[in-house]
């Protein structure tokens, strides 16, 4: 049997994925409400085939508990908030969820760490808060680093496809986690030491938080000189070894927007680059902020209540709101305006989160003159007729009307 400690974003997936594949799974949770949830038949957020892979779990046996199970492997999938002024993450969450482990996990069992850390993380807090507890690391409790490699919106497939690390001291003990992984991985799963996979986590998501931050460089140089960065990114990538992002309303998401981090806090003399692309990406949502104020005044536009922001999300299809810009740029408005009442939309939000929202599409629409596009929804895409006589700041370059303002 497999304990998933941890039923968030990835936690949940991986639990249902394990299930319906054979392996007998129990998931906990300390959120007794999403315990219940579950019970009760129900998934706790959208995701493109996770009601199907739910289904199938609960046809294979798996079982939903706030408690932690006595078992011979168990696989930690808590969240990693960072210090956003330190810039360090903070383990508290993994720690607390090993501690409750140790309390009830037999001799010899081993504990695999989904949760995405910075390098040295199993070293400093993980390994220390073992050995307190009075056990001996390789004979009492394996320990196992094994990030998540999945995004919101295509989870089921990438758990299915992409390749993985798994980071063990125990040669032996990396091959038999290799093995319970293989039972739905298709992709190819690598076994390393734990730095190692630390790291190459990290690193990934840094090289594209690197390449984001070149490409809305790019369009600040673009705007500032009157060029249209789309058109130059077009022509640039038809080079063989060119393949430059489009630039965006800013980064959002639990992994790129903020793994990188990681290093900066970790290596602040070192990791320059990396720095100053995570400055970049963090100002994005006030850059574009003041592009839906220099459209404003460009056509005589003063109440802000005809203005329309529309996407709460991070991205696109998905109910993932976790760092997204539109919740900075609405941050910033509050900074200079105290009390905007810029109306706000998004499909897939359907409680109130924050002020002036609505629920409707052809409503939301009729309230304002200017649209601001902060997420590509398949929505607004299948509906683009309907934004035609509104002011469009398209930040996702999803929509081809002409006279669209962009980034």
């Amino acid at each position: 049997m497999i304990n998933v400690i941890g039923l968030g974003y990835i936690g949940l997936p991986t639990a249902l994925m394990m299930a319906s594949h054979g392996v007998e799974v129990v998931g906990t949770d300390y959120n007794k409400e999403l315990v219940e949830t579950l019970r009760g038949g129900h998934t706790t957020f959208k995701e493109n085939g996770l009601d199907e892979l739910f289904n199938q779990a609960l046809k294979s046996g798996i079982k939903f508990s706030t408690e932690y199970q006595v078992t011979d492997m168990y696989i930690v999938s808590v969240p990693t908030p960072y210090d956003k002024f330190s810039k360090k993450v903070n383990p508290c969450y993994v720690i607390s969820a090993i501690k409750s482990v140790l309390q009830v996990a037999p001799k010899g069992a081993t504990v695999v760490v989904e949760s995405t850390v910075s390098p040295g993380t199993m070293e400093k807090y993980v390994r220390p808060a073992v050995e307190e507890a009075g056990y001996i690391i390789g004979e009492d409790i394996n320990l196992v680093h094994a990030p998540e490699r999945i995004i919101p919106g295509n989870m089921v497939y990438e758990l299915l496809h992409n390749n993985r690390t798994i980071g063990a001291d125990d040669r032996a003990i990396g091959e038999k986690v290799k093995e319970l992984y293989a039972s739905f991985c298709q992709g190819d799963i690598v076994v390393t030491d734990i730095k190692t996979a630390e790291m190459t986590k990290v690193v990934e998501n840094t090289f594209r938080a690197v390449n984001i931050a070149f490409a809305n460089e790019l369009a600040r140089i673009c705007r500032h000189d009157d060029m249209d960065v789309y058109e130059i990114i077009k022509i640039c990538n038809m080079h063989p070894r060119v393949n430059i992002l489009q630039p965006g309303p800013g980064v959002g998401g639990h992994c790129i927007s903020v793994d990188p981090w990681f290093l900066v806090g970790d290596y602040p003399s070192l990791a320059k680059v990396i720095d100053e692309s995570m400055k970049t990406n963090d100002s994005q949502p006030d850059f574009v902020l003041n592009r839906i104020y220099e459209i404003m005044k460009e056509n005589n536009l003063t109440d802000v209540s005809r203005i329309g922001l529309y996407g709460l999300t991070y991205k696109e299809n998905v109910d993932d709101m976790r760092e997204s810009p539109t919740l900075q740029i609405l941050e910033s408005m509050e900074k200079h305006l105290c009390d905007p009442k810029v109306k706000v939309y998004d499909p897939f939000i359907t409680k109130n989160v924050v002020l002036n929202q609505m629920h409707n599409l052809d409503e939301f629409l009729e309230s304002v003159d200017l649209v601001v596009i902060l997420v590509g929804h398949n929505e607004i895409i299948e509906n683009i007729n309907k934004l035609k006589g509104k002011i469009i700041f398209d930040t996702r370059k999803v929509c081809d009307i002409p006279g669209v303002y962009r980034i």
